[in-house]
C-alpha cells in the first residue's frame, strides 16, 4: 500500500506542476485552456486517490495527527508531495 502511495503521490505531484506552472499560464497567457482541460482531471483524480491512500495509510504508517495533517496539507502545495515522500515515506 506505501508503494502504491508513492507513485500517486509523486504522479499527484508532477501533475500540480504541471498544472500550476504550465497548463495555467498557457490558458490566461497564451489563452488557450486546452492544456487545463487536458491535465485538469487526471489531476483531480490523482488529489482524491491521495488523500484516500493517506488515509487509509494513516493507521499502517502511526501518523500521528501533526504529521497526518502535513501529508494532507501537502497536496495543496507545490512540491509538498516530493516532501512527504521524503520525509515520511522513505525507509
Amino acid at each position: 500500500m506505501k508503494n502504491i502511495f508513492r507513485i500517486v503521490s509523486f504522479l499527484e505531484g508532477v501533475s500540480y506542476l504541471l498544472l500550476l506552472f504550465i497548463a495555467t499560464p498557457i490558458k490566461y497567457f497564451g489563452d488557450d485552456p486546452t492544456y487545463v482541460k487536458m491535465l485538469g482531471m487526471p489531476h483531480g483524480i490523482l488529489f482524491m486517490l491521495y488523500v484516500i491512500l493517506a488515509f487509509m495509510l494513516r493507521s499502517e504508517m502511526k501518523w500521528n495527527n501533526k504529521i497526518f495533517g502535513i501529508v494532507l496539507v501537502a497536496s495543496i502545495i507545490p512540491f509538498g508531495t516530493f516532501y512527504v515522500d521524503k520525509k515520511y515515506l522513505r525507509d
